[in-house]
């Protein structure tokens, strides 16, 4: 199963089938008590004057595009989300298990109100998502953390994939055996994970958008190969990209017709059914040009450069009706990219989307050895909910 439904998820969420996924994870609004975007900008190659300058001399024409938002702003958060949670655990098998993502402003109401919901006896772990990017104020500790709890529906019978867990390296090799300094040892509840790159493929623009490598690590250790994955605050489809590259099938659910479109275009590859909604080939390849050119607005000459070297996808052709055949199956390269994951070029004309990037990068907490270099984007304290539509969040 593989479907992406347009529809407020209060209505959605209770006309799903029963007892059919074994992992809910949710990432809904934070309630930071304002609109979440981020700043998108187009830069394109001139042959005239332009207003920015790149490198070898080139001129680039940038133009600043309309940026997707969402309200983020809730006279009573438990109300609007406990009832959508309740209302979707009747499609948790016995052995399924609910994640709900928030951070410090929610997160110790709603930890009370599902205690209340499902008993504390099913509580099984806090997660602390750390990240270390983004803006720092001076009069305070800097907000630098989420939470992510955990329930299962089941406390003495619950999918655990231990082997399925990546490793992290050791802070201190030299203590250890060699076997195990190569092998590293298997993560806490602290999770060190920079947010999205700026410039990476995985960026689709939409403000707050959770990194891969979080629910990765969730869906593998919490379900199967075969199960079915729900995220009925779906926004840019990172749940269902991080189910379906892993064997799940996923349905993600979105009031906001832009987040879907998104979301389909990028899962083009593992044929979604759409529902509510339609998505033309033409869509599905401007959607994935626009996620896989991503540089930060403030990039200065190194985001103009993009756009003569490595601006992706301006022409690429991508299948992106939804329901139609997926190319080469689930481990399909989706047009615009390479085999190992970079960019094309496009040639110096080749227009591509940017977003903002609202702090450097300072300090960056430990990686595991097979973790990329990232960029952070978030904004102090604003590394929530992916959704531009009224209630959304993935990814």
């Amino acid at each position: 199963m593989r479907k992406i439904i347009l529809g407020d998820n209060a209505d959605v969420v209770p006309t799903l089938p029963e007892r059919f996924a074994r992992l809910i994870y949710i990432d809904p609004p934070f309630n930071t008590g304002k609109a979440q975007k981020r700043d998108r900008i187009r830069v394109t190659a001139t042959a005239g004057a332009g207003n920015r300058a790149g490198f070898g001399g080139r001129r680039y024409d940038v133009e600043r595009l309309a940026s997707s938002s969402y309200r983020d702003d809730f006279d009573d958060f438990e109300s609007f989300l406990m009832p959508r949670v309740e209302a979707s655990l009747r499609c948790l098998t016995a052995d399924g298990s609910l994640f709900v993502h928030l951070d410090f402003r929610e997160v110790h109401y709603i930890k009370v109100a599902l205690d209340r919901l499902l008993g504390r006896q099913r509580f099984m772990n806090e997660i602390i998502w750390a990240y270390d990017f983004g803006g720092r104020p001076k009069n305070r500790w800097p907000a630098k953390h989420d939470t992510i709890l955990w329930y299962a529906m089941d406390p003495s019978d619950y999918v655990f994939n231990f082997d399925a867990m990546d490793r992290i390296p050791y802070m201190a090799p030299g203590l250890v055996s060699k076997d195990k300094a190569e092998r590293g040892k298997t993560p806490t509840d602290v999770w060190w994970q920079t947010i999205v790159p700026t410039s990476g493929r995985e960026k689709t623009g939409y403000p707050t958008q959770k990194p891969l490598g979080i629910v990765n690590r969730i869906i593998k250790v919490h379900s199967r190969v075969g199960d079915v994955v729900v995220d009925f605050f779906g926004g840019s489809g990172t749940t269902g990209e991080a189910a379906a590259s892993h064997g799940r099938g996923f349905v993600l659910v979105d009031d906001n017709e832009e987040a879907v479109r998104v979301a389909a275009a990028r899962l083009s590859p593992y044929a979604p059914e759409c529902v509510g909604f339609t998505l033309s080939a033409d869509a599905g390849a401007s959607a994935d040009a626009g996620a896989n050119a991503d540089a930060g607005a403030n990039a200065g000459d190194g985001g103009a450069a993009a756009a003569d070297g490595a601006a992706n996808g301006a022409g690429a052709s991508h299948e992106a009706a939804c329901g139609g055949e997926a190319a080469n199956g689930a481990n399909a390269t989706p047009a615009g990219a390479t085999a190992d994951g970079s960019p094309d070029a496009a040639g110096a004309g080749a227009p591509f989307v940017a977003r903002g990037d609202e702090g450097p990068e300072v300090d960056a907490p430990p990686r595991a050895a097979n973790e990329a270099p990232r960029d952070d984007g978030a904004g102090e304290g604003q590394c929530g909910d992916e959704s531009i539509g009224r209630m959304k969040s993935t990814g």
